[in-house]
């Protein structure tokens, strides 16, 4: 089976602190994950000063602060992600953060030379970031919270049109002739994957819905995985289970910690325990070959059954059900056979309990 990529979803529960930040990236490095992922924005160009913040955000951080206040407090400057992606490099970690407007595309694409997109759930109506990424050509993860499938289509539609450059002008129309296309299908099977996700924190399990991710594969027929924002592991772990190539998963340095995003986070030893789970998950799925295990093999002969007498034959006796019987082991003659010797004639004598040669 094909390694799942683990992402440890950092976000902003680093609060806008650097060094916070580092420590995060420590902690998913140790835990064993593939990639630790953040956010990349300026608040001025997501949200207008009467923005609201959504309801989880007002019970971890107040009512009272606007949406910007509370998004001004967790930036990090364009050097504080340079030497983020250097503390990644020396960690043995990838760094990725997931722009939220457009100069943050250009930053993490031609300054940052970051090699891989990933398109947040709120962003997948946002045609002009999104065609922004496109234009990179670089693979893009793309979360899909909050959406149907008419709306995942329409931004397949966006990221095939960036992808293959057509003549068209953009607009609609043009992005769903993008997504018809076959050069559009195939630049898309090239370089993007889906991320099934529940938009809510912490998600109820009612509301996770992991048969999604057949329906997206089924649909689309690209690699599929799963953002989660459910509490604990059992949720990644169940989705590397029904075949998630990518998992994502929130995590901080303490639940305790201000901010909008910890409480639906997991903390170190939990993400570190999640990566093992969902290493050992892979291991189990195995190649879906059925054949007999190599620790199995050994066993084969103590549990199955031999043909065995029942009782005294003599040479020359009509094998039946009442002299014939199966026992273990299952080193001489399998039980399979047993209703083609009946009837047969011994050629040997047989005290009971002697296997049939």
């Amino acid at each position: 089976m094909k390694k799942t990529l683990i992402i440890a979803e950092a976000g902003v529960n680093h609060d806008g602190s650097a060094e916070q930040a580092k420590r995060l990236i420590d902690v998913a490095a140790e835990s064993g994950a593939d990639v630790v992922k953040f956010q990349t924005f300026r608040a001025e160009n997501v949200v207008t000063r009467e923005a609201t913040k959504a309801a989880y955000q007002k019970e971890t951080t107040g009512a009272d602060e606007s949406q910007l206040d509370m998004l001004r407090k967790l930036e990090l400057s364009a050097s504080a992600h340079m030497d983020l992606a250097d503390h990644c490099r020396g960690r043995g970690i990838q760094f990725l953060s997931t722009p939220f407007d457009l100069p943050s595309v250009d930053f993490l694409g031609r300054d940052l030379g970051m090699p891989t997109f990933k398109i947040a759930s709120g962003e997948i109506t946002n045609a002009p970031l999104m065609l922004k990424v496109a234009t990179y050509r670089r693979p893009m993860i793309v979360s899909t919270g909050m959406s149907d499938l008419d709306e995942i289509r329409d931004a397949l539609g966006i990221l095939a049109y960036g992808l293959i450059a057509p003549d068209a002008s953009p607009c609609l129309d043009s992005f769903r002739d993008a997504f018809e296309s076959d050069d559009g299908r195939a630049a898309l099977s090239a370089h993007v994957s889906l991320l099934h996700c529940t938009t809510s924190y912490p998600t109820p399990f009612s509301d996770v819905n992991l048969r999604a991710m057949d329906v997206l594969a089924a649909t689309f027929g690209l690699p599929v995985g799963l953002s989660d924002h459910s509490l604990g592991t059992t949720v990644p772990i169940a989705a590397v289970a029904r075949g998630a190539r990518i998992v994502e998963k929130h995590f901080t340095l303490d639940r305790a910690l201000d901010g909008p995003d910890h409480q639906a986070s997991l903390e170190p030893q939990e993400l570190a325990a999640m990566v093992r789970e969902i290493r050992s998950v892979e291991i189990v799925l195995g190649d879906g070959t059925k054949v007999p295990g190599h620790s199995e093999l050994v066993n084969r002969e103590v549990a199955r059954r031999s043909l065995v007498a029942a009782r005294r034959i003599k040479e020359g006796d009509v094998f039946d059900e009442g002299n014939l019987t199966t026992k273990r082991p299952g080193t001489g003659i399998s039980s399979i056979f047993y209703y083609d010797w009946l009837g047969r004639r011994a050629e040997a004598d047989y005290d009971e309990g002697d296997l049939i040669q």
